[in-house]
């Protein structure tokens, strides 16, 4: 069994993250790390390579800046056997479907029984690269699995809705992509931490995959952001001390100023 997991690098949500002057994120100036969402993915993998035996195979694949190798590294250190790093200055600005190109033209590259993501990235959150990898490799796509199980060759969810549950099965190769309710990703251990830096990372370009140039980057992209601008700092509060007891009605005004009630 060969598993291929997706994880992307994404901005430090506790860093100074801000917009270039093309309106695109700044992915290089900024601190990063592998997305949360991705590490359940990772997880995902991990068991089930568990499950089955030293003979399942997890790669590891990622396409970004030069940092990206970073988001590569942590899953390797969590256990993932190889990674593949697709880094190409024509991809930056890069929309989902650009994106999805490169990863099908990638994971053809590799051997693949099974797809792993996760359900989004933790900054564009838009959780539509598993099905438009699925359409690309012409293979069934499942996807926002709280549960995931490999039998012989096939594929089967368990996905959660608000009303009901789910129990959806495909036949090898297939997509997945798992939520953060598939259980809680593990932490690397020092051995695997020392682990991993001896484990074969690549790096390939679009030349390396066939992808002509003119297909991603932000000149291809479907759509654009038009601008930007900084929230603005909070307010300073408004503090009312209840002396002759106006605390309440100084509340309610206020609330009712605000159309709270």
């Amino acid at each position: 069994m060969n598993i291929v997991v997706c994880v992307k690098y994404v901005p430090d949500a506790t860093a100074d993250r801000h917009f270039e002057g093309d309106n695109t994120v700044d992915r290089v100036g900024v601190d990063g790390l592998l997305s949360e969402l991705d590490e359940y993915a990772v997880e995902q993998s991990l068991q089930i390579k568990e499950k089955l035996g030293d003979d399942t195979e997890v790669t590891v694949l990622t396409v970004g800046p030069d940092d990206a190798t970073d988001a590569v590294r942590k899953a390797l250190q969590m256990g993932a056997d190889k990674g593949v790093h697709v880094v190409d200055d024509a991809i930056a600005g890069s929309d989902a479907l650009a994106t999805s190109l490169v990863l099908a033209e990638a994971i053809k590259k590799i051997d693949h029984d099974l797809v792993v993501c996760g359900m989004a990235s933790t900054d564009g959150s838009m959780g539509v690269l598993p099905a438009m990898l699925a359409e690309r490799l012409g293979v069934p796509g499942l996807t926002l699995g709280s549960e995931v199980e490999v039998s012989g060759d096939t594929v089967k969810i368990r996905r959660d809705g608000d009303t009901a549950t789910e129990t959806i099965e495909a036949t090898l190769p297939a997509v997945v992509s798992v939520t953060d309710q598939s259980g809680e990703a593990r932490y690397p251990s020092f051995k695997g931490i020392m682990a991993a830096k001896k484990k074969p990372l690549e790096t390939w370009s679009l030349s390396d995959l066939g992808v002509d140039a003119e297909l991603v980057g932000l000149s291809a992209a479907w759509s654009a952001v038009e601008g930007t601008e900084a929230r603005p700092p909070r307010t300073q509060g408004q503090v009312v001390t209840d002396e002759d007891g106006s605390g309440a009605t100084a509340l309610v005004e206020f609330l009712a100023s605000k159309k709270f009630i």
